[in-house]
């Protein structure tokens, strides 16, 4: 809380439009330890032995807003709704005018999306594909569907260069190796409503034809669709899952806070020393967010 204070001082600074929106991200992560008494730690699905702390963060400058340390065994969505709330709290006292949430399939907290759209909150949440959402996708016409342009990763260089050989992927046409290609990806839209909602959400999916080879054989095609649950219905849908995929830059922060500053880490004996550990460290990294913004 008091290093929140200062941030909302620094913030406070910031020019009319620093204040346009707040965009708060949540994702879990796995902070691994090799130690045999440290107490809170436990193991998780993978057979990972740690604490599996939460991190909540503001997209637009990086900054960690909240960390939370939780026993290695513990799902990436506890607590998520919570803190999201409280960030969200904290944007709100900062004068951001519009908050937006966002987090992948296991944070779409579906009980808690009416309470946020009532509070004039967007959100853009991944979904699990569950059957009925299949089934939903699958009743769609043909026309409902339309390609999923995706925009180049770099500028284009004043000279083209040649690609290089692409090493790995002759090793595994050589060995073989069954090989997955992405074929094509096109995007529609449908209103849902959750088991835990009130209203009705839409919903944005992502179906990618997929094509399966094994050497240089052709074996199959086959589809996987991706969802995505909003209460925005202002963007096209294309804009919405460029939206939910660009909060992979979350994971960027989670592993610059693991290995440039090692605040996510584990070198105390018990939950609660990591914990305040890690909220301390973080710190360096709003520091040097803070100096830049200053």
């Amino acid at each position: 809380d008091v290093i929140n204070e200062a941030r909302l001082k620094v913030w406070s600074r910031q020019p009319a439009s620093f204040f346009d929106e707040a965009v708060i991200d949540a994702d879990g992560t796995m902070v691994e330890t090799t130690g045999e008494c440290k107490v809170g730690m436990d193991i998780n699905y993978k057979g990972q032995w740690g604490y599996h702390p939460l991190v909540v963060s503001l997209a637009n400058t990086g900054e960690p807003l909240f960390l939370v340390n939780r026993t290695g065994d513990r799902p990436s969505h506890e607590h998520a709704g919570e803190y999201l709330d409280m960030a969200a709290a904290l944007c709100r006292k900062a004068g951001f005018r519009r908050i937006k949430l966002r987090g992948d399939t296991d944070f779409s907290q579906t009980s808690r999306l009416d309470g946020w759209h009532d509070q004039g909150i967007r959100f853009v949440f991944g979904i699990d594909a569950m059957p009925n959402l299949y089934k939903l996708a699958e009743e769609l016409p043909e026309n409902a569907w339309q390609k999923l342009p995706r925009p180049a990763r770099h500028a284009p260089t004043p000279k083209p260069r040649s690609r290089p050989e692409n090493v790995k992927e002759e090793v595994v046409c050589r060995r073989e190796f069954e090989n997955i290609r992405l074929a094509g990806e096109d995007v529609a839209e449908f209103d849902h409503q959750p088991v835990k909602c009130e209203r009705r959400y839409r919903v944005v999916v992502v179906r990618k034809d997929l094509e399966v080879f094994k050497g240089q054989q052709k074996l199959f095609d086959k589809e996987r669709c991706f969802f995505y649950i909003t209460n925005d219905r202002e963007r096209p849908a294309a804009d919405i899952v460029y939206d939910a995929n660009q909060r992979c830059n979350q994971e960027n922060l989670i592993q610059q806070q693991k290995s440039d500053v090692r605040a996510l880490s584990a070198p105390v004996d018990n939950l609660e020393s990591n914990w305040a550990y890690m909220v301390i460290a973080s710190l360096s990294w709003s520091l040097k967010a803070w100096d830049a913004l200053l």
